[in-house]
């Protein structure tokens, strides 16, 4: 499928699938296989496996980490987690990141404003910003309309040209495909080294061309590969053969190059 070379899934959606009713009743209606989720470490290993994937981030929810600790602790080098964090707590929130980074090891931190109906340059973002930037992770944002049916205006990607510009040190990752601002999420990424993409909740036969375009040009270093665990990784890894890559440097860099780097992963195995 990928001539042997494996794939980091930069976003695994723990949330998602251990609470698969109330997931399921937000955004089934866009993903009709979404039951059929792993719910112990050991699925979403032989998942990974069977699909050609040796590395995933972890995104945990809010509350509780013991899943993601649990999947790490047993296979050592596979995973790394992603605190996920809700602005409105405030101090409290930045308590937690720093937590999770510090006590638990995690490597990135996760926001979506369609969660808390705010865009991603109001002011209860920007002590977890500042707290990103000080522990030197990066933090994934949901951009486009988002898919549980609520209002969407407030995931618009160009509420981060701000961000990036108050932030330079801040390591941001647009996630979930940024329709119908697309082209916004490209032109931002030439203006701002420190903004990147994700392919998140998109199979590899619906990207966006803009972001093939981009990935195949100026943007190599900017796209990286993930399934939010609303994709099936062996679909994903599937269709990935028919992505037209303009060579095997570009889809190394998109399968796992990028993730590397910008997770600070270590030495690579592959």
């Amino acid at each position: 499928m990928t001539d042997g070379m494996k794939a980091i899934d930069c976003f695994v959606n723990t949330s998602a699938f251990l609470k698969q009713d109330y997931y399921a009743s937000r955004i089934g209606y866009l993903f009709k296989d979404f039951r059929n989720k792993p719910q112990v470490q050991e699925q979403l290993v032989t998942e990974m496996d069977e699909a050609g994937i040796d590395k995933a981030v972890l995104l945990t929810d809010q509350v509780e980490p013991k899943w993601v600790l649990e999947a790490i602790e047993k296979y050592p080098g596979r995973f790394i987690g992603a605190q996920s964090i809700n602005p409105l707590e405030g101090m409290e929130a930045v308590r937690k990141l720093e937590r999770a980074v510090k006590d638990y090891g995690f490597k990135a931190a996760n926001m979506a404003a369609f969660r808390v109906q705010k865009p991603y340059n109001d002011k209860v973002y920007y002590p977890v910003y500042a707290k990103c930037i000080e522990l030197d992770i990066p933090v994934r944002m949901t951009v486009g309309i988002p898919g549980p049916q609520v209002p969407g205006e407030v995931q618009n990607p160009i509420y981060l040209d701000e961000v990036c510009y108050f932030f330079p040190e801040l390591k941001i990752v647009m996630s979930h495909g940024g329709e119908p601002w697309v082209f916004t999420c490209v032109k931002m990424m030439l203006k701002w080294s420190n903004l990147y993409y994700m392919t998140a909740a998109f199979a590899p036969k619906h990207y966006p061309q803009e972001i093939i375009h981009f990935m195949n040009t100026r943007g190599s270093d900017k796209i990286m590969f993930a399934t939010a665990s609303l994709v099936t990784q062996k679909r994903a890894m599937e269709e990935i053969k028919d992505i037209p890559f303009r060579n095997d440097d570009v889809r190394f860099k998109f399968l796992r190059g990028n993730a590397l780097k910008l997770y600070d992963w270590g030495v690579d195995n592959e």
